[in-house]
């Protein structure tokens, strides 16, 4: 067989049941599937590829997997930092959003996203928004895979100054994307269990149930957001949700920081997922989610890196090394959240808290061909004696080199094979100046 690319020479992490790390290994890739993965001692004996990849010296792993953000938010990078999370949204963000958030602006933030997140070697990720139509086609013109939310919110946002066509607007776009393309999966997106009713969430869900996609909604982010909740309904955010009958397998709960072990039975029993974003609840000082005693009770976590406008930033591999310290000293014990668990929140078990662990997330024969390429001769990569405790704690999101996706090659020695990053940071640029004044 003559495969459509061939990966060798590197040192792999498959990240699949057995944890299997190949030093010296290859990867097949035909038809944007993985076809083979395995050693090779022998490199006269290289399989034949239309296209050859020398990772020789280089660590090969999954490409990452970012369960939060909100892609157009790039334009809103630093653009109100320091602020608690109410004076933040209500007095910066959510201003903001109406006088700037259009369809051409989305576009334009979005194609930053993209090229920021490629860059640094996130190849998936799951993001919530409005006007999420033109989020979706900028997605699936740069070839990255997104599970995609289009907002719903109980007053006039961008797109949707109706509140009252909410539901109506994601009915809409759901049947749009549901079958269009392979790398772009609908979801639905509530904003929170304070800025929804209990209406527009139940009515939101069943939508998404119909349509057999992702409900993804902020639950249980700050201290106020708890004690609101609680004062109107006697009982936690968790089991407001529960309550609404939304918590299942299909639900993803975003930050979850405020919740108690009755809580944590909760999602468990129901399968709910969750997207753990610490750099975000960190620099809001939202709080820590716990999430040793959420992975203890079971529940799937995968990391997010939320927004850029509460985050700065879109680099998983920062947001690991965060992850894996903040809960060390949070613990007093250094034991937890170890880089292989922190490793898998980023990639396999991020990919099965938006529903994809069975087409990505590991490097496994039949799995779509996301990957990515690091670089590992650099001086804070040298010497390396366990690769998955570098790819947390010393690699860098600038140390990839190549990113494939569903085996197309995306980025190139560094550079974006497809997208005009000068062109892309130049209209920033320019909408930024804007936008300060």
């Amino acid at each position: 067989m003559i495969f459509d690319t061939v990966i060798h020479g590197g040192t792999i992490i498959t990240m699949n049941p057995a944890h299997k790390i190949i030093a010296g290994g290859v990867i097949c890739v035909k038809d944007g599937r993985i076809e083979a993965v395995d050693s090779l001692t022998n490199t006269e004996c290289l399989p034949e590829g239309k296209e050859i990849v020398d990772a020789a010296g280089c660590l090969v792993m999954p490409g990452l997997v970012n369960t939060h953000t909100h892609m157009p938010m790039t334009l809103f990078r630093g653009l109100a930092d320091d602020l608690p999370l109410d004076d933040w949204l209500g007095n910066h963000i959510f201003p903001a959003e109406a006088a700037w958030i259009n369809p051409g602006n989305v576009r334009l933030g979005t194609q930053l996203a993209c090229a920021e997140m490629l860059l640094s070697g996130t190849t998936a990720f799951c993001g919530g928004y409005f006007h999420e139509n033109e989020v979706a086609t900028v997605v699936e013109e740069t070839g990255m895979r997104g599970v995609l939310g289009q907002g719903v919110i109980d007053f006039p946002a961008p797109g949707v100054p109706d509140a009252s066509r909410n539901i109506q607007v994601v009915e809409t776009y759901a049947e749009r994307w549901k079958d269009r393309s392979p790398l772009i999966q609908p979801s639905i997106f509530c904003h929170s269990p304070y800025t929804c009713s209990a209406g527009t969430i139940r009515a939101a869900k069943d939508v998404a149930r119909s349509a057999g996609i992702l409900f993804q909604i902020h639950t249980a982010e700050t201290r106020a957001e708890q004690g609101l909740i609680e004062e109107g309904n006697g009982m936690s955010p968790v089991q407001y949700l529960d309550r609404l009958g939304v918590l299942d397998e299909h639900t993803l709960l975003v930050h979850a920081v405020w919740v108690d072990e009755a809580d944590i039975a909760a999602i468990a029993a129901k399968g709910a997922g969750i997207s753990h974003n610490p750099e975000s609840n960190m620099k809001l000082a939202a709080g820590i989610a716990p999430a040793v005693e959420f992975l203890n009770a079971g529940i799937t976590v995968g990391l997010g890196t939320d927004g850029c406008a509460s985050n700065n930033d879109l680099d998983l591999f920062q947001e690991m090394d965060t992850a894996a310290k903040l809960h060390k000293v949070h613990s007093l014990d250094p034991t937890v959240m170890n880089a292989d668990t922190v490793l898998r929140m980023a990639t396999i078990e991020g990919a099965g808290a938006i529903g994809l662990k069975s087409v990505i997330g590991s490097l496994e024969k039949g799995k779509e061909a996301d990957l990515i390429v690091i670089d590992a001769q650099k001086p804070h990569l040298v010497p390396m004696y366990n690769p998955v405790s570098q790819a947390v704690y010393a690699v860098r999101g600038s140390d990839v080199r190549d990113v494939m996706v569903a085996g197309r090659l995306l980025v190139r020695e560094g550079s974006l094979a497809a997208m005009d990053l000068p062109g892309i940071l130049s209209r920033v640029n320019a909408l930024s100046e804007k936008i300060r004044g």
